[in-house]
C-alpha cells in the first residue's frame, strides 16, 4: 500500500496552482499581473489573492516588484509550466482515450493536475505521443485504437457492476503478483 502522506507533500495546494498558472498566463497573455488582475480572472476578492500571495512570496515563488507588478521566480515559472503542461495531457487523456466529454475532462484535469507525479505525467505524454504517431502505423493503430474506451456516458451509480468487478480483479492481481483471471 502506498503512503497516503505523500499527497501533503505536493509542491503547492490546489489554490496555489490556480494562482501560479494565473499569473502565468497574465504575464504571458498582456505582459504584466497584478493582484486585481489575478482576482479578477480567478473570480475572488483581491483579499483571497493577496492572502494566497503571501505564502507564494514567502516560499519564492512569486516575486512584487514596487509598482506592484507580480512576476514568478525560476522555481515559481518551473512548476506553473509543469502544472499546465499536467493539465493538458490529462484533459487530451481524458478526452481522447477515455472519451470523457471535454467540459468533463477539462474539470477532472483541473482537480489533479498538481497531485500527479512528473513520472506519471511523462507517461501519460508518452502514451499520446505514441497515440499521435500511431496515424502513419497502420498496425499500431489497430492495436491503440483497441485500447480506446467508448464515449464515456454520465454516470449517476458509480461503480458499475462491470466496473467494480473489474476493480476487484485489478485488485487481486495487484495484491498477488500475477493475473487471477488467467
Amino acid at each position: 500500500m502506498s503512503d497516503w502522506r505523500e499527497f501533503d507533500q505536493n509542491p503547492v495546494s490546489h489554490s496555489a496552482a490556480h494562482h501560479l498558472t494565473t499569473i502565468q498566463w497574465l504575464l504571458d497573455d498582456q505582459g504584466y499581473a497584478r493582484v486585481s488582475d489575478v482576482a479578477r480572472h480567478l473570480g475572488i476578492t483581491r483579499g483571497s489573492v493577496s492572502v494566497t500571495l503571501k505564502g507564494l512570496r514567502q516560499r519564492g515563488l512569486v516575486v512584487e516588484d514596487d509598482h506592484k507588478h507580480l512576476s514568478l521566480s525560476v522555481e515559481g515559472l518551473r512548476i506553473a509550466r509543469g502544472i499546465r503542461t499536467k493539465r493538458i495531457l490529462i484533459q487530451a487523456l481524458f478526452r481522447e482515450v477515455l472519451g470523457v466529454p471535454d467540459n468533463v475532462a477539462e474539470q477532472d484535469a483541473c482537480k489533479i493536475e498538481h497531485l500527479i507525479s512528473d513520472q506519471t505525467a511523462e507517461a501519460a505524454g508518452g502514451f499520446l505521443i505514441g497515440l499521435e504517431e500511431s496515424s502513419s502505423d497502420p498496425q499500431l493503430a489497430k492495436v491503440l485504437q483497441s485500447l480506446r474506451m467508448p464515449p464515456a456516458a454520465p454516470s449517476t451509480n458509480f461503480p458499475g457492476v462491470g466496473t467494480q468487478k473489474l476493480a476487484l480483479r485489478l485488485e487481486k492481481k495487484d495484491s498477488h503478483g500475477e493475473d487471477p483471471s488467467s
